[in-house]
């Protein structure tokens, strides 16, 4: 890890054993939430037989800052963030599981960071599921965006208005995954509040976690 890293890596792991044969969930708490949060929503996601990896963020927050600030603003502690989402997929993969196997879903500043760092590494993996996020900075670098996703489904969620995730972001997170090759279902709700609702999870379950 870099000397940028100031997180300490603590993976909680549940669900099916960690092996090659397994299909993976890796979540992401928002800020001032837990891993133990976070953990729960899988109760409610189609993903019996999965094994979960759930980082927990030192102090409950991976950046100190809004998500809309210049990125200098939330260093080394992005940085640190996007290196721990790196580690816990590098864990799947070293246990034989294949990318295509591993799946995201996060919530609010979680969110954030996940889409992050798949428009930052981007690959084939299984889906996405942002529930209130978007890509990161006050404007996305999108020089560092590099990959193609061949496909992958992503769901990403918003309330209309949001009062921490402007929808002009979540468009434009939408579009630069669509243009790295993303199935995107990006679904906006009135006056939906911050939070993540049953039809949220109905949705996020039929596009990406139904095969």
């Amino acid at each position: 890890m870099s000397n940028a890293q100031q997180h300490t890596l603590d993976i909680r792991q549940s669900g099916r054993p960690l092996d090659g044969t397994s299909r993976v969930l890796i979540l992401l708490h928002g800020r001032g939430g837990s891993a133990e949060d976070i953990t729960g929503l899988a109760n409610h996601l189609s993903v019996d037989g999965f094994t979960l990896l759930v980082p927990q963020a030192t102090n409950n927050t991976w950046y100190p800052y809004s998500f809309m600030m210049p990125h200098k603003a939330n260093e080394p502690w992005l940085t640190s963030a996007l290196e721990n989402v790196a580690a816990v997929v590098d864990e799947a993969i070293k246990a034989g599981v294949e990318k295509k196997d591993i799946y995201f879903a996060g919530f609010s500043q979680g969110a954030c960071l996940m889409l992050e760092y798949l428009a930052r590494n981007g690959e084939e993996y299984g889906g996405a599921a942002a529930f209130t996020g978007g890509l990161i900075g006050e404007t996305p670098d999108q020089s560092v965006y590099k990959g193609n996703f061949g496909g992958m489904p992503v769901y990403i969620g918003t309330s209309d208005p949001d009062p921490h995730v402007p929808v002009e972001r979540v468009k434009l997170t939408t579009s630069v995954l669509e243009k790295m090759g993303a199935k995107v279902t990006e679904r906006i709700y009135p006056g939906m509040g911050h939070t993540i609702t049953k039809e949220e999870i109905n949705e996020a379950n039929k596009v990406v976690f139904s095969s």
